[in-house]
C-alpha cells in the first residue's frame, strides 16, 4: 500500500541587501548570511543600492556609510522616501556619537560599528527581521506622552501638527517604557528586551535611541519632561 504524500510547506528565505564596496567584507558577509539561511543581494555602490532596494524589497538592508558614489546617509534618506518602513542597519567605521546619531536621523533603524562581531550583527538582523515580520494589530494602539500621540500600529508619532515616522526599535523601546511607566528600566534590560543583545560597556545603542525619541516626542528635547534619565541606571517614562 502506497503512502499518501503531503506537500511540504514552502519556506521563503528572507532577503538581505548588502550595500558595501569592500570585496573582502562582502564575501565574508555573504558567506555568513547565506549559511544563516538568508538570500543575499549585493550592491557595490549607493545608487545601485537604492535601485535594488526599490526593485527587490529586501527584508533588511545592511548599508555601509562610505561608498564610492553617494554616502550611506544619502542612500538611507532615499530609501526612506520610497519605503518608510524598510529595516536598515548602517555599517560604519565612525565611532563618534554625532555620526551615529546622524545615521539614525537619516532613517537607519540601527547601526553597527566596524570592526564588528559577526554574532552581534546576525543577532541584530534576526531581531529586526522578526519585528518587521510581525503582523500589526487589527485595532490601532495609541500611547499618549505629553503633547505627543504615538500610533503604535502605524509606527508614527504626531506632535504639534507634525507626524514623524518611528522605527521598529523606537516602537519596541516605547512599548517597554510604557509597559513599566513611572518605573525606572535598566539600560541592560532595555538592550536585552528590545534588541536581544547582551550589554557591553561601550554599547550606546539605547542612549542614542533615547536621544532620537526625545527629538520626536518632547516639546524641549534638551529638557525632557517625559522620557527621563535615571542616572547610573537607565530611563523611565512619566
Amino acid at each position: 500500500m502506497s503512502r499518501a504524500r503531503y506537500p511540504q510547506p514552502t519556506v521563503t528565505k528572507k532577503t538581505v541587501l548588502v550595500v558595501e564596496d569592500e570585496p573582502t567584507l562582502v564575501m565574508g558577509l555573504q558567506d555568513v548570511l547565506e549559511f544563516e539561511g538568508y538570500d543575499v543581494v549585493v550592491a557595490p555602490t549607493g545608487r545601485e543600492g537604492v535601485s535594488l532596494a526599490n526593485l527587490r524589497k529586501p527584508d533588511v538592508v545592511l548599508l555601509d556609510l562610505m561608498l564610492p558614489d553617494i554616502n550611506g546617509y544619502q542612500v538611507c534618506e532615499e530609501i526612506r522616501r520610497r519605503d518608510p518602513f524598510m529595516p536598515i542597519i548602517m555599517l560604519t567605521a565612525r565611532s563618534q556619537e554625532a555620526d551615529k546619531v546622524r545615521g539614525l536621523d537619516a532613517g537607519a533603524d540601527d547601526y553597527v560599528t566596524k570592526p564588528f562581531s559577526i554574532a552581534e550583527l546576525t543577532a541584530r538582523i534576526r531581531a529586526i527581521v522578526r519585528r518587521a515580520s510581525r503582523l500589526p494589530d487589527a485595532t490601532p494602539e495609541f500611547i499618549e506622552i505629553g503633547n505627543a500621540k504615538v500610533d503604535v500600529t502605524a509606527q508614527t508619532v504626531e506632535r504639534a501638527g507634525t507626524v514623524h515616522r518611528l522605527s521598529y526599535y523606537e516602537i519596541e523601546l516605547l512599548r517597554l517604557l510604557h509597559e513599566r511607566r513611572a518605573t525606572p528600566v535598566a539600560r541592560d534590560d532595555i538592550l536585552t528586551r528590545v534588541w536581544g543583545l547582551e550589554a557591553t560597556p561601550s554599547n550606546r545603542t539605547v542612549d542614542n535611541f533615547i536621544v532620537k525619541l526625545r527629538r520626536k516626542i518632547e516639546d524641549s528635547p534638551e529638557k525632557p519632561e517625559h522620557i527621563l534619565t535615571v542616572y547610573g541606571f537607565g530611563y523611565k517614562l512619566v
